[in-house]
C-alpha cells in the first residue's frame, strides 16, 4: 500500500536560542566565520538576505577551492553544502516567515503535522525548485506528455540517453509482454516502453519518493494498470523472468556516504556485481539487457574502470550484442562550472544477452 511508504523529506529543525541572526545590515565576514565555527545562522527579514549570504559564501569558498578540476569542484560542493545548510529559515503554518518568500506547496503537503519549525536555506531552495517542476511539469522530447517529478526524485535535465533509448526501442523487434525498469526514478524509461507497446512494466526504486510520486502521477489511469511499482533495490518483489531488463544506473563512483537523491547519481562498488548477478536470474534465455551509461567518470578522471566493460571481461554471465554511443550536447552557457571535459562526453547504450556456452 502506498500509504504505508514513508516519504523522504528534510527533517524539521526545532527552533533554538543559540543562533546568530543575519539581515542585509549584518557584517558578512563574522557571519561566515560563525558558519565555519559550526554555528547556525537565522535569516529573519527578507528571503533575499539568504540569497545574498549564500552568494558571499560561494565567493569565500572559491578562494579556497579554485574550481579548476572535477575533483576540486567536488570538494567545493562538499564544503558549500556543509556550511550553507547551517543557514536557516523559519516556517510557521506552512509559510516561510521572511518577507518576499516564495509560496511552496510542499510545506503543507509534506509537513501537515508541523506548525512551527526550521529548515536550512538550501533545503528551502530545493523545495521551491521542486515545487515549480512538480506544478508546471517538464517536457521530455521523447514523451507525449509532461512529467511532474515528485520532491526528492531524480529526473534528467539532459535527454541524450533517453533519445538513444528511444531509437533503440524503435528498432526493437522482440516480444513486448513484460519489462523491468531498475531505478525507475520519475518513470521516463517506463513511460517510453509503454509508449512503444510494452504490455506490462515492473519498476523498482530504493527511493520511496519515486514510488509515491509515480503512483500519484498515474492515479487510476491506463498507465497505472501497465506499470507496477515496488520500493526496493534491484528486482525487489518481482521474481518472474522477463524479455527486457532496463537499467539507467548512476554514472559516477561513490566518493562519500550517500543519502536520498545522491543514490541516483553515485554508485557504490557493489552495485554492478549485484545487479548483473540478479539480472542473470531474471532475464529470459532470449531476453535483452539494456544499460544506459556514460564515459563521464573516465574523462573526468574519477574512475579508471568501466563497470560494464569489467562485467563483460570478467563476469562470465553476459556478452555484448551491440553498443550505441551518442556525443552529448554542449553544457549550458549559463553554467559557471569549468566543464571542458564535456566536449568528450558520450552517453552509451549497452545491449547485452546471455553468454553462450
Amino acid at each position: 500500500m502506498i500509504s504505508d511508504i514513508q516519504v523522504n523529506k528534510p527533517a524539521p529543525i526545532k527552533p533554538g536560542n543559540a543562533m546568530a541572526v543575519f539581515t542585509r545590515t549584518t557584517d558578512v565576514k563574522p557571519t561566515i566565520e560563525a558558519l565555519e565555527a559550526n554555528k547556525q545562522v537565522l535569516i529573519t527579514a527578507f528571503y533575499s538576505d539568504g540569497l545574498s549570504l549564500l552568494k558571499s559564501l560561494k565567493v569565500h569558498l572559491t578562494k579556497k577551492f579554485p574550481n579548476q578540476s572535477f575533483r576540486e569542484q567536488r570538494e567545493f560542493r562538499a564544503a558549500y553544502r556543509k556550511l550553507s545548510n547551517r543557514i536557516l529559515l523559519e516556517v510557521i503554518d506552512h509559510t516561510l516567515v521572511v518577507k518576499k518568500a516564495p509560496e511552496i506547496g510542499w510545506l503543507k503537503k509534506l509537513y501537515p503535522e508541523h506548525t512551527n519549525f526550521l529548515l536550512s536555506f538550501p533545503q528551502v531552495q530545493g523545495l521551491n525548485s521542486s515545487w515549480q517542476w512538480y506544478e508546471n511539469g517538464i517536457s521530455i522530447p521523447v514523451l507525449r506528455n509532461k512529467v511532474h517529478p515528485y520532491y526528492g526524485t531524480y529526473f534528467p535535465t539532459r535527454f541524450d540517453h533517453l533519445e538513444l533509448f528511444d531509437n533503440w526501442l524503435k528498432r526493437y523487434e522482440g516480444p513486448k509482454k513484460t519489462a523491468i525498469d531498475i531505478g525507475v526514478g520519475s518513470g521516463m524509461l517506463s513511460f517510453q516502453m509503454v509508449q512503444h507497446g510494452f504490455q506490462k512494466v515492473f519498476g523498482t526504486d530504493t527511493n520511496p519518493n519515486a514510488i509515491i510520486g509515480l503512483t500519484e502521477f498515474m492515479g487510476d489511469t491506463k498507465l497505472s494498470r501497465k506499470i507496477t511499482l515496488d520500493v526496493a533495490s534491484l528486482f525487489g518483489k518481482f521474481k518472474q523472468q522477463t524479455e527486457l531488463i532496463v537499467f539507467n544506473p548512476p554514472w559516477l563512483p561513490q566518493a562519500q556516504n550517500l543519502d536520498g537523491i545522491d543514490e541516483a547519481i553515485y554508485y557504490n562498488k557493489n552495485l554492478f556485481p549485484e545487479f548483473f548477478a540478479a539480472a542473470k536470474q531474471h532475464l529470459l534465455p532470449e531476453g535483452k539487457l539494456v544499460l544506459l551509461f556514460s564515459n563521464l567518470a573516465k574523462i573526468a578522471n574519477v574512475a579508471t574502470d568501466h563497470p560494464i566493460e569489467t562485467e563483460l571481461a570478467k563476469g562470465g554471465r553476459f556478452q555484448l550484442e551491440r553498443c550505441f554511443k551518442k556525443r552529448v550536447k554542449n553544457a549550458s552557457k549559463h553554467t559557471k562550472r569549468d566543464q571542458h571535459w564535456r566536449s568528450e562526453e558520450e552517453v552509451e547504450l549497452w545491449e547485452l544477452v546471455h553468454k553462450e556456452g
